[in-house]
């Protein structure tokens, strides 16, 4: 048996943990998570050198000097993944305190599994399963848009019986069991939320930007806007392990997915608008063509980057204003669903966030303090949203001091020095996004999961070409691609589901009102 190396906690933590309990405490206090699972620092350096710990502020005290969150935050259990809890106070009820504090206590993720690569068995076995139970083929030549191959359903849903069992992946032991009715149930609850304030929005241009006939440029720039919300259960993790489900079970009907499009700093043909509006100094960092004056492509989809070229220069006030008003649309666009825990990824943060023009590291950070600018302004005024949970899984973990890709710390760091405090908790956690929605589901709570949509609108996108991307392991892992792609839902190319939002000024507490008007 291993020698336990964890620290000992001191008497002086001791007795700040006792008068925190017997309300005789004055200050705020960072209470550090001393006992902390000895998996997280064996075979490595601890993860960002801090161990977990949850803020406790003297606002969460009660009248009567006990504390208004559960003393199991104080507990010696061991955590076996680092996990930060912002926001807790005295108006947060058990019910909300109880599901967090659950959340913290999953079983790790598995970051080297099956689905951490190009997801080639993943891709076969959704293929195999869309031709079995719905006769799904790829036609030859033809393509959505270059590079996403179009298909057909020989055997579609509304042809179906009803009441016909369908078995994901196949019809075995411990599959995930749905009738075709409540497939078409899922379907029809598919909705878009668009904000009528961009130029140019409006249903004709959602019916043909929804089946990927957006225009490089100025109507991809506007997909920023544009918010798709349906029930879309998922059926398995991110271990690529089955989750097991019956037809009596209800869980699945509390998941939403939240399909929606970050900015493109990967430089591609179609997002331009993302290069020559956000970085002002484009023209050092691309080769020009000659004849449109816009950055030259080296193939058919990606800018040709200059080799000694500058480091980018953000216009940091456009990416942060744009930000919020996205952020502020998704949020709303979750709340008018009846939506009571958000799970969100960090939208753009990968890829997309511009690592290779060096601005990569601002541009999470703007991503995080975006989302707490709104958390903050418009949280006194959600009727449905109770908490937001950030999934952020930390790859990077080495041995370095490098910790440019580390999205979860840049999250955390914002919250914490910001001292976040709003009306909704936050929960930042090292997890399976996937893990923590069917969780929270299955504690009987209506749960969104973010899914990191690009600009071209088809739900998926690439999910057949094996890459990595997390759009496409949704693809993979949801009923997604049965209720959010045009091709097999017809609610989606319906413009009677289509509400556009105005985002109007107010300038009362610096907060904004959402107007619907679902006429236009």
């Amino acid at each position: 048996m291993e020698p336990d190396t964890r620290p000992i906690r001191p008497l002086w933590l001791d007795a700040i943990i006792e008068q925190i309990i017997e309300g005789r405490c004055s200050h705020s206090y960072h209470v550090t998570d001393w006992w902390m699972t000895g998996s997280i620092y064996r075979g490595s350096r601890p993860i960002d050198e801090k161990p977990k710990e949850v803020i406790i502020p003297p606002s969460i005290l009660t009248t009567d000097g006990e504390l208004a969150i559960e003393n199991s935050q104080l507990h010696s259990q061991e955590k076996a993944y680092p996990s930060f809890l912002f926001g807790l106070n005295e108006s947060i009820d058990k019910e909300i305190d109880s599901l967090l504090e659950d959340l913290m206590y999953l079983a790790p993720m598995d970051k080297n599994g099956p689905m951490n690569g190009q997801c080639g068995p993943q891709t076969d076995q959704m293929e195999q399963f869309l031709s079995d139970a719905f006769g799904f083929k790829n036609i030859s030549g033809k393509y959505i848009v270059p590079g996403i191959k179009s298909f057909q359903l020989d055997k579609p849903l509304h042809g179906l019986n009803p009441n016909t069992q369908i078995h994901f992946p196949k019809n075995m032991a411990d599959s995930f069991t749905m009738t075709v009715q409540e497939i078409i149930d899922w379907q029809r609850s598919y909705k878009v939320y668009a904000d009528k304030t961009t130029k140019g929005i409006n249903k004709g241009f959602l019916n043909r930007a929804l089946q990927g006939q957006s225009q490089d440029g100025e109507e991809a720039f506007r997909m920023k806007y544009v918010v798709r919300i349906s029930k879309c259960p998922i059926l398995m993790e991110f271990d690529a392990k089955i989750i097991s489900r019956n037809v009596n079970e209800d869980w699945p009907n509390r998941i939403k997915l939240v399909s929606i499009t970050g900015i493109d700093f990967a430089g591609r043909k179609h997002d331009v608008d993302d290069i020559l509006y956000y970085i002002s100094n484009w023209e050092e960092i691309y080769h020009i063509d000659q004849r449109s004056n816009l950055p030259a492509l080296y193939s058919e989809r990606d800018f040709y980057r200059k080799v000694n070229r500058p480091r980018g220069e953000l216009n940091e006030e456009r990416v942060r204003n744009n930000l919020i008003r996205m952020t502020r649309l998704r949020l709303r666009a979750c709340d008018e669903e009846d939506i009571q825990i958000v799970v969100e990824i960090g939208i753009g943060l990968g890829v997309f966030s511009g690592s290779h023009i060096g601005i990569d590291a601002k541009v999470r950070a703007l991503s995080a303090e975006a989302i707490r600018i709104v958390l903050e302004q418009d949280g006194p005024s959600y009727k449905n949203i109770r908490a937001i949970v950030f999934a952020l899984p930390i790859f990077n973990k080495n041995n370095s001091n490098d910790r440019h890709l580390d999205v979860f710390n840049d999250f955390v760091d914002e919250f914490r020095k910001a001292q976040y405090n709003g009306p909704i908790p936050v929960l930042i956690t090292d997890q399976d996004m996937h893990r923590i929605t069917v969780t929270i589901a299955r504690h009987g709570f209506t749960v969104a999961e973010v899914n990191p949509g690009d600009s071209h609108g088809v739900f998926g996108g690439y999910w057949q070409n094996r890459r990595s991307s997390v759009q496409g392991k949704l693809a993979l892992t949801t009923a997604g691609l049965l209720v959010q792609h045009h091709l097999i839902n017809p609610c989606v190319l319906d413009t009677d589901n289509y509400h556009l939002l105005e985002i109007d000024e107010v300038a009362t507490l610096d907060r904004r009102r959402i107007i619907s008007d679902d006429n236009e």
